[in-house]
């Protein structure tokens, strides 16, 4: 079927009702892993969000120079998963208080971020974050920025679902695996039981 035509089945693809959400965190594979994780995210593409140079290679992003932002860009099923369950795992995984920095990775690519698509995220997400601030929970301000998404990159191929494929590794066992147990102990029902 050429993709200019239309079948019944594709009018009544439940696609539509999906919602866009590209997420910063620091390292994208951390992100991506804990979103994989959720029930009700469809996909996570890891990729560098925002910037001025187009289709940057990693190499050019981790210079820190292209105004790139390693992100997930997260397609969810709002029925599933809410947007403010969505933004408690992501300020879970990360510390939205540190400039230009998640532990030892440094630079603007590491920036917090929420990027949006939908307009009728916004007030939602400036809600959240404003109720986030005025929680006590952070000792620092907040400094994730919130704009709307102007671009999005995906990354090469070999950091897509890196966590699943590279669990050995140092940097997935010292980085990404203690976050993935405080997910699990914090968000386990909202978590896939099984991997498919």
């Amino acid at each position: 079927m050429s993709s200019s035509t239309t079948s019944p089945i594709d009018a009544a693809d439940p696609a539509p009702q999906l919602q866009t959400l590209t997420l910063a965190g620091g390292c994208f594979w951390c992100v991506e892993a804990a979103m994989l994780a959720l029930d009700g995210v469809l996909e996570a593409t890891s990729g560098y969000a925002q910037g001025h140079v187009e289709n940057p290679s990693y190499e050019q992003v981790c210079r820190g120079t292209t105004g790139h932002a390693e992100a997930v860009r997260v397609r969810f099923d709002p029925q599933r998963l809410s947007l403010q369950r969505l933004l408690d795992v992501f300020f879970t995984i990360h510390d939205p208080t540190t400039p230009n920095r998640q532990g030892a990775d440094v630079g603007p690519q590491y920036r917090s971020g929420i990027y949006f698509e939908q307009p009728q995220h916004e007030a939602a997400l400036r809600d959240s974050m404003e109720q986030l601030r005025r929680s006590g929970r952070y000792a620092q301000p907040i400094v994730t920025e919130l704009e709307p998404l102007r671009v999005f990159w995906p990354a090469e191929a070999y950091h897509q679902r890196y966590f699943e494929q590279h669990p050995e590794q140092g940097y997935c066992q010292v980085v990404i695996a203690p976050k993935m147990a405080k997910l699990q102990r914090e968000f386990a029902s909202q978590l896939l039981q099984a991997r498919g």
